[in-house]
């Protein structure tokens, strides 16, 4: 006789929750589930798909890609600017990762300087990741530890108002430690970036002053 579905608890150590999911943990065990965390990041499009691994009759879901959606990224784009985007591979401690980083200028730039955006990017990534294993770097680009890292060293090629990573994946989830993944304590997940997008407009529109002020500036002398 078949094993009746039933609720059963997911815990999602990555989040700092647990999820309800129909199913048997055998059925479950591989499985994906995708989680929209719009409205958890106050309006930052992300989604996440989570592999569900049932160790000992518990269920565990780890993150198998964080993807930002193209309706947000729309958003956040303006006239008269440029963005770059790149799609490369990168080596972490434990698995090999695929990065899609996007970045938006304040203004127009030359194709020069979007070259060296995202040479700088991509050197960055490499040097990040290969310290650092799999779930650190998704749990730093989470909550934007990453993004905060590499924006400071971009501006000092050309001012940007948007740098995120549109696409981070991996193929190797089962070469992690997978009970070192299920093992982070909830006190060790850190706080997640709530920017709205008011915010990050808002942000976007006084660098933008400062620019044109810059140039008023020069133009004067």
């Amino acid at each position: 006789m078949a094993e009746r579905k039933k609720y059963i608890d997911v815990k999602v150590p990555f989040l700092g929750e647990t999820l309800r999911v129909l199913g048997t943990p055998q059925e479950l065990d591989d499985k994906t589930i995708k989680l929209d965390l719009t409205r958890k990041l106050r309006g930052k499009g992300l989604t996440v798909k989570l592999r569900i691994f049932n160790r000992e009759g518990t269920l565990y879901a780890i993150p198998n890609s964080l993807i930002l959606a193209s309706s947000y990224i729309r958003r956040m784009m303006r006239k008269r600017t440029d963005y770059i985007e790149d799609s490369f591979q990168v080596r972490c401690t434990d698995a090999k990762v695929t990065f899609k980083p996007h970045l938006i200028t304040r203004k127009k730039v030359s194709r020069v300087v979007r070259k060296n955006l995202r040479n700088t990017t991509k050197d960055f990534i490499i040097e990040y990741t290969k310290e650092r294993d799999y779930m650190t770097v998704a749990q730093d680009i989470y909550d934007g530890t990453l993004q905060k890292t590499l924006l400071p060293k971009l501006k000092k090629v050309y001012p940007l108002s948007f740098c995120d990573i549109r696409v981070f994946e991996t193929k190797d989830l089962k070469k992690i430690d997978i009970n070192k993944a299920i093992s982070k304590n909830e006190a060790e997940i850190k706080d997640i970036q709530e920017i709205s997008e008011e915010e990050t407009q808002e942000e976007a529109e006084e660098e933008e002053a400062e620019t044109e002020k810059e140039e008023v500036e020069e133009e004067e002398e």
